[in-house]
């Protein structure tokens, strides 16, 4: 017995990355999102080019917020990404599964940076005066943070869930739950093909933010040596 030695992971602690990113890019949601008929949402890409360049007119501020929040999630979320893939490797883990993983989670921290400041610039006065710049700025932001985001994002959850699945660091329940997210990340970009498809983009995303916390919470940091 006097021979086991533990050793802790030093990183930012997961989970409170992970309620830190879910917090602050909901927060950014919040300023263009509304349950009610009166107050205009945030344009979907089925709408008309007199819709949605009207509401980058008409609430630069509310896409400002937006943009800021959205910008900031970004660094949580890529802490967490290198810290999960830091974590998997003191494990001891081999396999090319964490670094499958890290390349899908930084690839998703790049695009939230980059569609948030596309986002900005479509908040910067003047600019929703030219309907042809607003159209082009706002389908690719709306690409780069949605199907660009969800895809690879399911390519951090695959990664950390097979690594998880054979080294038994996560349960079982949580790693098919992320294995599901993966899939549901994969199908996302199938929305390239039909916009009917959207709705995996939110599901892998929503659902996602839950996920994240809990293997923030269930990844040990600790390691039996003996």
């Amino acid at each position: 017995m006097e021979n086991i030695k533990q050793l802790n992971h030093k990183s930012p602690p997961l989970i409170i990355m992970a309620i830190a990113f879910t917090i602050q890019f909901i927060a950014g949601l919040s300023f263009v999102i509304s349950f009610s008929p009166k107050i205009p949402h945030f344009p979907a890409p089925w709408e008309t080019a007199e819709i949605i360049t009207a509401y980058f007119r008409g609430y630069p501020h509310a896409v400002q917020m937006c943009a800021f929040f959205q910008f900031i999630a970004a660094v949580p979320l890529g802490l967490y990404v290198v810290s999960v893939v830091s974590r998997l490797l003191f494990h001891g883990v081999k396999t090319t599964g964490p670094y499958i993983a890290l390349l899908g989670g930084l690839i998703a921290t790049a695009n939230i940076f980059l569609s948030s400041l596309i986002l900005w610039v479509m908040a910067y006065p003047d600019i929703a005066q030219d309907a042809s710049i607003i159209r082009v700025l706002y389908y690719l932001t709306y690409a780069i943070g949605g199907v660009g985001y969800s895809l690879p994002l399911g390519i951090f959850f695959a990664g950390v869930s097979i690594t998880a699945l054979f080294t038994k660091l996560l349960p079982k329940w949580l790693v098919y739950w992320g294995l599901a997210l993966a899939l549901c990340g994969l199908l996302s970009s199938l929305s390239l093909l039909s916009m009917k498809l959207l709705f995996f983009i939110p599901l892998t995303r929503f659902i996602g933010f839950i996920w994240l916390i809990i293997v923030g919470f269930k990844l040990t940091s600790k390691q039996i040596i003996e």
